[in-house]
């Protein structure tokens, strides 16, 4: 029987092997770790949180929660993992980054038709392959990539600090969800205008640190995850408005709504590990401590993790991917995750479950899965492989990808009768197309 490759044991390679093993065929899934770990990478076990704990919405009727489902109903490993180790968030799927890790490694090593072999590798291998190394793929490993695809585009990516809770002084923190939507998962660190001053000049005035081990062209910066001190460069009011900002909280120590806020989420269950909502940065370390130990309520902080910032990688994928993840030119050969263009964590996973799938497809001589653009995950590979497209950005789910919607939806409540219309119309598409009813 022939056998698949997956190079890459992130989110996208993790679903990518899940997706082919459970359709019965065998896969070799090929992780560089713990012989090797990417600048970012820290843990040996499999698909490795490095920035957020957070998955997004959790809701039907928002862009993240519809790919969520959408991920469920094509058989994904992920959600059920993310769910099993989720973490108060709110309206949101957050996890204990740690145990989500360990629950992934364990299905993936314990699947009788998935063997992990170890160690880098430095050349695509002969056969069906499913490339899902990431944006920081190995350079012994870029190299014949490149050769195959031509230049590749890169962004920066950056992560935020991690702080105990037991260090966070409860006298000025209080815990509060905007607009009191679920439950008060965030903590929140409130600012004066005076306050909040002092913090924007320090932070716009502190040092970054060096980018030595990047390549020396102009730095391009994906506005989606921005470090903090280059968005504030923007204007005073730029982070007031943007990861600090007010709305829809009120400091119950004195009844007021703040000049500008700090939000906290919890990166474990038990609340001792909590991360600096939006806060990715690329300042010197001793810079973190000085400037965010500037925020009320975390006078003295302790720091498990500071920020760090990083060179993504990306395919030109317009010109080069097919709707089925393949390489145009050399079909044998898929890719998926983020080095596609898809920009987020669930993002990266669900391209990975499309590029499984389609393997196998290949594998058996059957016709591609092809998701209707009316789909949440349709919609996003239709964006990413759309020949016409220019100037590729990577792009994460979101409502506005999606083929409008016919009528009007007015009223109060007419966005979220609209996002659920979305949400109905997207799921009866992929029911059509997979078989109505199917369940991970």
């Amino acid at each position: 029987m022939r056998t698949v490759t997956v190079i890459g044991a992130g989110m996208a390679g993790c679903e990518a092997a899940w997706a082919a093993a459970q359709a019965g065929i065998p896969v070799t899934l090929c992780e560089m770790k713990p012989q090797k770990f990417s600048p970012a990478h820290h843990s040996p076990d499999f698909a490795e949180l490095v920035c957020s704990n957070s998955l997004k919405a959790s809701r039907i009727d928002s862009a993240a929660g519809l790919l969520k489902e959408e991920m469920r109903r094509l058989g994904s490993l992920l959600v059920p993992c993310a769910e099993e180790c989720a973490v108060e968030a709110g309206g949101a799927l957050a996890v204990d980054r740690h145990a989500f890790s360990r629950c992934v490694t364990e299905k993936i090593r314990s699947h009788p038709l998935i063997t992990v072999r170890e160690g880098e590798v430095t050349e695509i291998p002969a056969g069906d392959v499913i490339i899902a190394t990431g944006p920081l793929t190995s350079d012994a490993l870029h190299a014949p990539i490149a050769a195959l695809t031509g230049k590749s585009l890169y962004f920066y990516d950056a992560a935020a600090p991690i702080v105990t809770g037991e260090s966070i002084s409860m006298e000025r923190a209080f815990y509060a969800s905007r607009y009191d939507k679920g439950t008060a998962d965030y903590l929140n660190c409130p600012m004066t205008k005076e306050e909040y001053l002092a913090f924007y000049d320090a932070l716009i005035h502190a040092e970054s640190a060096p980018l030595h081990d990047f390549e020396q062209e102009g730095l391009r910066v994906y506005e989606g995850c921005m470090p903090v001190e280059v968005l504030a460069k923007r204007g005073e009011d730029a982070i007031r408005y943007g990861m600090m900002k007010p709305v829809g909280l009120h400091d119950p120590h004195t009844g007021l709504r703040p000049y500008a806020v700090v939000q906290l989420r919890r990166e474990n269950r038990e609340g001792t590990l909590w991360n600096l909502v939006g806060f990715q940065t690329n300042l010197r370390w001793g810079e973190q401590k000085r400037v965010f130990s500037m925020i009320p309520g975390l006078e003295h902080a302790e720091f498990v993790r500071y920020g760090v910032m990083h060179r993504n990688s990306f395919l030109d994928s317009p010109k080069l991917l097919d709707p089925t993840y393949a390489l145009r030119k050399e079909p044998r050969i898929r890719f998926a995750g983020q080095m596609t263009g898809v920009e987020g964590y669930m993002e990266s996973a669900g391209s990975g479950i499309l590029a499984g799938l389609n393997t196998v497809r290949a594998v058996r001589g059957e016709e591609p899965l092809v998701l209707p653009r009316e789909t949440m995950l349709g919609a996003l590979t239709a964006y990413i492989t759309d020949p016409y497209t220019e100037n590729l950005q990577p792009m994460g789910a979101n409502m506005g990808i999606l083929p409008m919607l016919d009528g009007k939806f007015r009223g109060k409540d007419g966005k979220q009768r609209k996002y659920q219309a979305y949400a109905d119309r997207a799921l009866a598409a992929l029911d059509a197309v997979i078989g109505a009813g199917r369940e991970s």
